[in-house]
């Protein structure tokens, strides 16, 4: 937001020292970008926040002034004079919910012509472009309070109306900048009896605008919805000062006063008479409710304490109107060009900011309690501390992908995904059901890059489209890795077992069962289930895989349901004595059909091995046509048995053995090779 200082003297009488004024702004939250001279003029460019719309004209600027200074803040009500000339012939507001408000004034008989040179000069401060007298002015008022306007060439509308509604369905407008848009549904525009005439807050239209010959002008003030308006101005690519206020929002007070400003500079520089009739499709303000300030929470929160007289003067001065004060606290309500006040912290802040955060200690002492952790939070930390302590790094992706990249891999789910109507990047217009892609990507780049370690994973959302209503979305944890299937089965394991009670050891509560996706090896992947419930997949990439994702190196990839972890997820550390007494390994060699997994029998293995079972460790299997049967393996490995309340003998850890043969025997048919 430029301000001219010759136009801020306007309203408040400044510090006499430029660099104190902007200082002081800085300090209060109006940021200083830079300072040029215009002329005789000086441009002040300040950074205005998005919560403080009330800046974004010299009003709010001087009012933010006059608080800082304790001066006078000099804005007078306009009052034009109206005749008896007939006014607009009917207003139809028919999408409430993208214009709260409405109103429009009519000027007969103005000559439109040059603006004088105070006028044009101000503008030419700011960077705009003078163009002529009516359509200046609707510039100078919605720089001056920072309410947009518009003027129609009244005698260019069909049927003596004006209708605010959604746009029908291909409807095609032409904008001031000359150029056609076709015109999406909900957009909301203002129009005539037959066609649409402007962008509502955003643009207006070529078919209806100011021009030499213009003789009756009708004065637009309204209220268009924020995201209404941002829709619009970024489909079209048609940013301007008047979209960039309303996407903020505007004071609904402001309106009738901008629109009466208007109408009495028009009748002072362009003539005319101004109908005393008024279209106002007017939508009552309600005052919001009173905020209450415990005077103790000051100090509470900033370290030092206020006085109460000051914290009062601050807050009137600000525009709030005092409802209650005592000892202990103040209630206000918010003027109703701070939209933005609606918490005690947010009187807090303002007395902070007016009464001097330079005032404030560096060793003041704030008390603080430090708030409770979620529980998402805490399994997030823990999942990352394991996978950081394996040697990952965490990534950060986009959530908008290609459309290409949507087919490679779908496990949550196959719904066409949802599209964003701005791209993020170039051809990144879904947004993902996966990480994988993303994280391939990353691993492209980095393969380009010849970095030798690329060991990736992240925790973000997907977003799963449903049939009715907002996508499912689902956090998730993906994992991309240089090793083999088993050593990131390995590092799955570990990141899931560190907030879980599952063990492979003791329960069989993580479990892997064959997959089937055209992006992995079918040998070398499985899903993933936890406590019987889906959990995710994990898997090498295929040589199909790996050429689309244009790898030269091996890659293998996971990804789980971060949602059902910390659902799961028991963060009470336990710990038991460690056994003083020996342990005793055994070996066992069993025989089993080829459609038998090593996480079957594993399983059964812990289920058998009773609370001796301290650990199994898988070694090989074994193929061979001429020593086995067909259609058989040979599976090798080993369980290592250990008491808590002595040495185990032998006969009774071949006991623990026999019995693990046993199960595997009835389950799955498993024998001892002999």
């Amino acid at each position: 937001m430029i301000v001219s200082l010759d136009w801020l003297k306007e309203y408040v009488e400044l510090p006499g020292d430029l660099d104190e004024l902007t200082e002081r702004l800085t300090l209060t939250g109006l940021n200083l970008e830079g300072v040029e001279q215009v002329g005789d003029d000086t441009g002040v460019d300040l950074e205005v926040t998005s919560n403080r719309p009330d800046c974004l004209g010299h009003i709010g600027v001087a009012r933010e002034v006059a608080v800082i200074w304790d001066r006078e803040l000099k804005v007078s009500g306009p009052e034009p004079k109206a005749s008896g000339a007939k006014g607009l012939g009917s207003l139809e507001v028919q999408a409430p919910e993208l214009c709260p408000r409405y109103t429009a004034r009519l000027i007969r008989g103005v000559k439109i012509g040059p603006s004088p040179e105070w006028l044009a000069n101000r503008l030419r401060t700011l960077g705009i472009a003078v163009i002529n007298n009516v359509v200046d002015i609707t510039n100078y008022v919605l720089f001056e309070c920072g309410q947009p306007l518009h003027a129609f060439d009244y005698g260019k509308l069909t049927g003596d109306t004006i209708v605010v509604r959604e746009a029908n369905n291909g409807e095609k407008f032409t904008a001031i900048d000359h150029k056609e848009y076709e015109l999406a549904p909900g957009t909301c525009v203002i129009a005539d009896a037959e066609k649409a005439v402007a962008l509502a807050g955003v643009m207006g239209g070529a078919d209806t605008e100011v021009s030499d010959e213009t003789v009756d002008v009708l004065i637009e003030a309204a209220d268009f919805a924020p995201l209404s308006v941002r829709n619009t101005a970024r489909r079209h690519h048609l940013h301007s000062p008047s979209s960039y206020r309303f996407e903020r929002g505007v004071d609904p007070l402001g309106i009738d006063w901008a629109s009466r400003r208007a109408c009495e500079l028009i009748l002072e520089l362009a003539g005319g008479e101004l109908a005393g009739e008024v279209a106002d499709s007017g939508e009552t303000y309600t005052k919001p409710d009173p905020i209450k300030l415990r005077f103790e929470q000051i100090e509470r929160v900033l370290g030092i304490g206020v006085p109460q007289e000051q914290v009062q003067k601050i807050l009137t001065d600000l525009g709030c109107e005092e409802t209650h004060i005592c000892d202990h606290c103040i209630k206000v309500i918010a003027p109703s060009w701070r939209a933005d006040l609606t918490r005690e912290i947010d009187l807090i802040e303002e007395v902070a900011r007016i009464f001097g955060y330079d005032r404030i200690p560096e060793d003041a002492g704030v008390r603080m309690v430090a708030s409770q952790r979620t529980q998402q939070d805490r399994v997030q930390d823990r999942v990352r501390s394991t996978l950081v302590a394996a040697g990952f790094y965490e990534a950060m992706t986009l959530s908008a992908v290609d459309e290409s990249t949507v087919d490679w891999i779908r496990p949550w789910s196959q719904a066409e995904p949802l599209r964003v109507s701005t791209p993020v990047l170039r051809r990144a217009d879904c947004l993902r059901q996966t990480l994988v892609p993303s994280l391939l990507a990353a691993r492209l780049h980095n393969e380009k890059a010849s970095n030798p370690t690329i060991e990736l994973f992240e925790i973000a959302s997907v977003y799963l489209p449903q049939a009715e209503g907002l996508p499912e979305q689902k956090r998730v944890l993906t994992i991309t890795s240089g090793g083999s299937y088993l050593e990131l089965k390995g590092v799955l394991e570990a990141a899931v077992f560190s907030v879980t009670r599952a063990s492979a050891i003791r329960n069989a509560e993580l479990e892997v069962s064959p997959a089937e996706f055209e992006l992995l090896d079918p040998g070398r992947s499985g899903l993933l289930t936890l406590n019987g419930k889906p959990l995710g997949y994990l898997g090498e990439l295929s040589e199909a895989g790996l050429k689309k994702a244009e790898l030269r190196n091996g890659c293998s990839v996971a990804e789980i349901d971060l949602d059902l972890l910390i659902e799961t997820a028991e963060l009470v550390v336990t710990a038991v004595p460690l056994s003083t007494y020996p342990a005793v390994s055994r070996d066992l060699n069993i025989v089993v059909d080829e459609c038998v997994t090593w996480a079957e029998v594993e399983s059964i293995t812990a289920s058998a091995g009773s609370e001796l079972l301290e650990s199994i460790s898988y070694q090989e299997t074994y193929r061979d046509a001429k020593k086995l049967p067909e259609g058989k393996k040979s599976l090798l490995y080993g369980v290592q048995l250990r008491s808590s309340e002595g040495t185990l003998t032998s006969e009774r850890a071949d006991g623990v053995r026999d019995a693990i043969v046993e199960a595997l025997g009835k389950q799955v048919g498993g024998e001892l090779r002999a």
